[in-house]
């Protein structure tokens, strides 16, 4: 009779999903016999231990036992991956294939992309133009303002100079009126004697 072969090794990621379930099965059977009352083993409960912690996480507070796995994204691909299909690349990750038609789509909005970019980015230019334009011409309009109100302030200093002056000849051309409004009273009191004399 022939012997039987060795069995076939599983992949590596399936072997350790099986080890994990089953490492997850025990740890519940050990909550439930340490809720029935019975207690395993201490050599045993180090070994599920060591072997939960191996694939990952394990947090433990009170009865509740939280485990998180390594790897979660590798493990979840190797479930979905068909079986006796090994893990593309050999490194456990598997890449879809590309669809040329999202390829052609992604290229295409690109384009569109870059194109509202360079109409916006010309519409900014013009509008930039447009706000130094308006600047330049605030600017000129304020000191034009300013180079008017300078020359009219000194039109005006001017003006008021000039008339000061003319006052200043109109007082003095007014000095003899005091002795002409005397001698003035004093024909006047003349022609009234003169006139008491005549009646």
């Amino acid at each position: 009779m022939e012997e039987p072969g060795p069995a076939a090794a599983p992949p590596e990621g399936r072997g350790r999903d099986e080890r994990s379930l089953e490492a997850l099965s025990l740890a519940g059977g050990e909550g439930a016999a340490a809720a029935a009352g019975r207690q395993l083993p201490e050599g045993r409960r180090a070994t599920l231990a060591s072997a939960l912690e191996l694939e990952g996480t394990v947090l433990r507070e009170g009865r509740l036992t939280q485990f998180v796995a390594n790897n979660l994204e590798r493990r979840i691909r190797l479930s979905g991956a068909p079986r006796g299909e090994p893990p593309a690349g050999g490194g456990g990750s598997s890449i879809p294939a590309i669809d040329p038609g999202a390829l052609q789509d992604v290229v295409a909005l690109a384009g569109q992309v870059a194109a509202q970019v360079d109409e916006l980015l010309r519409n900014v230019h013009c509008g930039l133009q447009a706000l130094t334009a308006l600047s330049v011409g605030c600017i000129q309009t304020y000191r034009d303002g300013v180079e008017s109100l300078g020359e009219a302030a000194d039109l005006s200093i001017r003006a008021m100079y000039a008339l000061v002056a003319r006052c200043e000849e109109l007082d003095r051309a007014m000095q003899p009126v005091p002795a002409l409004a005397k001698r003035i009273r004093d024909m006047k009191g003349t022609l009234e004697r003169l006139e008491g004399l005549c009646k």
